[in-house]
């Protein structure tokens, strides 16, 4: 149920049918400190106007347009471990310059790619990927997190952190573990499979230690969503042509002796179950406005699956019961990897994204994960990190993300990984910035988390420019733009510092301040003769 906002009053509803546009000369005061901007008439200038409701700017889009920027392996970023600080800044500015440039309105950094940190720590070393050694701090010293929360939000973008939840080492590292890592704080915790460590979902402390994580960046960083992967029990690693057996039977046998009666399976979905509905409410304990996000494996479980779906099954081999996190309600936007072409036989893109619209009971937000690094170049990318035998043109993206349009259940989607539209594969890049990106869109509302609209700006026409003080109260996490030029509405987002809109051919600007969960303010508008 919505709330009714305390500060919404018959002043609100006048401004639905109109907007009142603030007259102001090259000479006359700004609008005062106290409210929203005040009609010039109203001081003896010129008579009020109002701008017939016709002519009023469309609805900004709302959509989800993000890209993963994976650490691990150095995917995206940094290019390469023991880069400089100002090498890996002006690497982080060029992918952040590039997401806005190219329409998308949010980024989901990986923070803790398997057990480090990708910012300053006290509970996990420094990754190695960052430095080029576990645990040493960067040189001169710089906190990787900080810098891109301020960076994107100076742009306008949200800044999504990205943890993964219980990798403890990935194949490609080099360097020996260093404290604090759990392996070495809490070994029982953390099992050997394979060439991996993991982190053992079934042990207490290995779940806390996330859940720990996760707060301290909460507390310390302005990050826009808390976001896992699919990593939950690993992927099966086969050995002599059998799965080689995740070693647990220790603990499971123990809980059998103290009177436990689930199988294996139920008793390790149990503990993934636990770590999710335990992160939902720490979040929420502790920026309840933040939202949780999670990006599972893209199949649903066998038994829920459309007819012809084959393959893979997260619920039996990583005990990800995601259908029931959706039905309970354990998160705010699901990410499943529809990682596979729209004619994929087994695994066809829109039966498989209808069917996770089905599940989705509680209508939070459904933003798939597309494969876009499957985008190839005519020759190979050295050092890009993630191998695959997949190859496909720009137009299996661009067809996708229509299919994606035409399903009113989906309102975003996430690029694995920003890498590709960095290098603009096939050009893929180029074909978003001028069909499916061409007018920027704001990401949707969470109205479960606050619906009640932030205050609105207050404006002040200048000769060649509108300029925007932010009103009393909540501060703006940025801001919606809207320029008459030659009779058309021209949308972009700007930043909270961005106050300045230049005028150049516009003869109406009308501006909007967005806050953290996607709220509209009341817009405001100024007009020159």
């Amino acid at each position: 149920m919505r709330r009714p906002c305390a500060r919404c009053g018959p002043v609100r509803l006048a401004a639905l049918a109109v907007l009142v546009l603030a007259w102001h000369g090259p000479g006359a005061p700004a609008p005062g400190p106290a409210g929203p901007a005040v009609p010039s008439g109203a001081r003896g200038g010129p008579a009020e106007r109002l701008l017939p409701e016709a002519d009023l700017p469309p609805p900004a889009p709302r959509q989800f347009r993000a890209a993963w920027v994976a650490t691990v392996a150095n995917i995206d970023w940094p290019s390469r471990p023991g880069l400089t600080t100002r090498e890996q800044q002006g690497e982080a500015r060029a992918l952040l310059d590039r997401a806005r440039a190219l329409g998308l309105n949010a980024l989901v950094l990986q923070v803790r790619p398997a057990g480090d940190a990708l910012y300053a720590s006290r509970l996990e070393p420094w990754s190695e990927y960052l430095t080029g050694r576990q645990g040493q701090p960067p040189r001169p010293w710089w906190d990787p997190l900080a810098f891109w929360v301020r960076e994107a939000h100076a742009r306008g973008l949200e800044l999504h952190a990205w943890f993964n939840p219980f990798r403890a080492r990935h194949p490609t590292a080099k360097t020996p573990l260093a404290k604090p890592h759990l392996a070495l704080r809490a070994p029982q915790a953390v099992k050997p499979y394979g060439e991996l460590l993991w982190a053992d979902p079934g042990d207490a402390t290995a779940r806390a230690q996330m859940l720990a994580v996760v707060e301290d960046v909460l507390r310390r960083y302005d990050i826009d969503g808390v976001h896992i992967d699919d990593y939950f029990y690993p992927y099966p690693i086969l050995e002599n042509g059998s799965e080689l057996t995740f070693p647990d039977s220790e603990a499971y046998l123990r809980y059998l002796g103290e009177g436990g009666a689930l199988p294996l399976p139920d008793w390790r979905r149990a503990h993934v179950d636990s770590l999710v509905r335990a992160l939902h409410e720490k979040v929420r304990a502790v920026r309840p406005r933040v939202p949780v996000g999670i990006s599972p494996f893209g199949l649903p479980r066998p038994d829920r699956r459309p007819p012809g779906v084959s393959g893979f099954s997260q619920y039996d081999k990583l005990f990800a019961d995601v259908e029931r996190w959706l039905h309970e309600g354990w998160l705010d936007y699901l990410a499943p990897q529809l990682y596979w072409p729209l004619a994929s036989e087994g695994q066809p893109f829109v039966p498989l994204l209808q069917s996770w619209v089905q599940a989705n009971v509680r209508g939070r937000h459904l933003w798939p994960g597309l494969f876009t690094s499957s985008v190839r170049p005519p020759a190979p990318v050295a050092g890009e990190g993630l191998g695959t035998t997949r190859s496909w043109p720009a137009r299996e993206v661009l067809d996708q993300l229509a299919a994606l349009a035409r399903e009113p259940g989906a309102s975003g989607h996430i690029h694995f990984s920003m890498v590709a539209l960095l290098q603009d594969r096939d050009g893929l890049a180029t074909q978003l910035q001028r069909g499916a990106y061409a007018t920027p869109a704001l990401v949707p509302a969470t109205p479960w988390l606050d619906d009640r609209p932030p205050p609105p700006p207050r404006l002040a026409r200048r000769a060649d420019a509108a300029l925007i003080e932010p009103g009393a109260g909540e501060a703006p996490a940025r801001y919606a733009v809207w320029r008459r030029i030659d009779g058309a509405w021209r949308l972009a987002v700007h930043g909270p510092a961005e106050r300045r809109v230049a005028r150049e051919r516009a003869d109406a600007v009308v501006v909007a301040a967005v806050d953290r969960s996607g709220n509209l303010s009341e817009r405001q508008a100024v007009r020159w003769p």
